[in-house]
């Protein structure tokens, strides 16, 4: 933004960013919390209310990603994420409050959809009021967010959470730890509420507003697909699915299926989750210095490609059944390959790569594409392992990492040190 110190910029961008860390906690708290909840609930012995209560959020997630291009196209960006605000406000306070099965999903759900507004406008929020040699570093911001929240939840938990083999600290666990898991979020809910009012309106949109264009009142998805804008669709909606089909995320969902088949007791899985953590947090560190110096294309093909050769290792590991360290050391290898590439890159190219007039509801597709492919991994997780073993399983993701590799150097432009606008005119006219 012309005219903005560098202190304001940062200011604005960790502001916007903050719904990041909201999303990072909020998709990562209710592990911590669901032996606690289900036995509150009396879900423990049914599997399929054990999973409405973990999916709820991601419905919520959806629906949240499939309305905030066009409301953000025709009312802005700072309205937008002042609802996603008060959305994470209501959720946290509200699911820790109800003794009611149904109305903890219903505040899940709300929860969920604030995280599914957040994800699609804040890296575009950050992208637009950017300058572009450090664009990259900004919406990046929005990333190291995330995996700080999700390290904060796992704190949270784990603080919070008391010794479930004393029948009085499980009686609290039950009755009220697992409600002060998702309540810790309140303050830093209200806090992105409060702050929200501070920051400007984007730049692009004000002035796109002051003349008609094509993609609102309704039109916008029909615009995506005329000529001129199909081909750069279709490499954000592979760009957004496959960060999520690359196969990271399982290893933070279905952590401890992974570690107990790569040999390690209870104990050691808990201790080697916070040491993924920890690299998730480090990399992504990394990710901020490297994705101005590297550029995007670089660090998204790297992805890619040094994921493949992991899993593909990683799975002849498990065929060969071989246990302990060296299992730790892959997966750690993983996280980090994903925390300083697929991670925040996806969310910097999304905002990048589509032009002004339409960057709100082609965001908020490939958002919507994302939040699907979440789905589709943890949902296809389970009956991969069972049918093929982690061996398969891995290689699986290694062959789709193999295939993304190859349409993305095909197709995957270097947008780093460009404008939106030289971007638009190289990508779409």
């Amino acid at each position: 933004m012309q005219g903005t110190s560098k202190g304001f910029l940062y200011f604005i961008c960790a502001v916007s960013a903050m719904g990041g860390l909201l999303f990072g906690y909020d998709w990562v708290v209710i592990g911590g919390a669901k032996p606690f909840y289900e036995l509150y609930f009396g879900i423990s012995d049914s599997p399929v209310m054990q999973g409405v209560a973990m999916t709820t959020a991601l419905v919520g997630c959806l629906v949240g990603a499939m309305v905030a291009g066009a409301a953000a196209d025709k009312y802005g960006r700072k309205p937008l994420l002042t609802v996603s605000a008060v959305l994470f406000t209501v959720s946290a306070i509200a699911t820790g409050l109800f003794n009611d099965f149904t109305m903890f999903n219903i505040a899940r759900f709300i929860g969920g959809v604030g995280i599914g507004v957040a994800s699609a406008l804040a890296p575009m929020y950050i992208a637009e009021v950017s300058p572009q040699e450090i664009r990259g570093r900004m919406v990046s911001l929005n990333q190291m967010t995330i995996v700080l929240g999700i390290l904060g939840a796992q704190i949270v938990n784990m603080l919070l959470a008391r010794d479930t083999t004393v029948t009085a600290d499980q009686a609290w666990n039950v009755e009220w730890g697992w409600r002060w898991m998702f309540w810790a979020e309140t303050l830093p809910a209200a806090l992105f509420l409060v702050m929200s009012f501070f920051i400007p309106e984007s730049p692009v949109f004000q002035k796109n507003h002051t003349r008609p264009l094509p993609g609102k009142e309704g039109q916008g998805v029909g615009l995506l697909l005329q000529a001129p804008y199909r081909k750069v669709l279709i490499l954000g909606l592979v760009i957004a699915v496959f960060q999520q089909w690359c196969g990271t995320n399982v290893i933070f969902n279905y952590a401890q299926e992974i570690f107990v088949g790569a040999g390690f007791d209870v104990d050691g899985m808990f201790i080697n989750i916070v040491i993924t953590g920890i690299a998730n947090v480090v990399f992504t560190l990394v990710a901020l210095y490297t994705i101005e110096k590297w550029g995007r294309r670089t660090l998204i093909l790297l992805g890619a490609g040094g994921l493949g050769l992991i899993y593909l290792t990683l799975g002849t590991c498990y065929f060969l059944e071989v246990k302990g360290f060296i299992m730790v050391a892959l997966v750690v290898a993983a996280i980090s390959v994903y925390a300083m590439t697929l991670g925040p890159v996806t969310w910097t190219l999304l905002a990048e790569i589509f032009p002004n007039r339409i960057r709100g509801i082609a965001m908020a597709t490939c958002t919507f594409a994302l939040w699907v492919g979440c789905c589709t991994l943890t949902f296809s997780f389970p009956p991969m392992n069972a049918a093929l073993g982690s061996s398969g399983t891995f290689w699986i993701y290694s062959g789709i990492c193999l295939c993304a590799f190859i349409f993305l150097f095909r197709r995957c432009p270097e947008t780093k040190g460009k404008s939106l606008e030289e971007l638009e005119n190289e990508l779409v006219m």
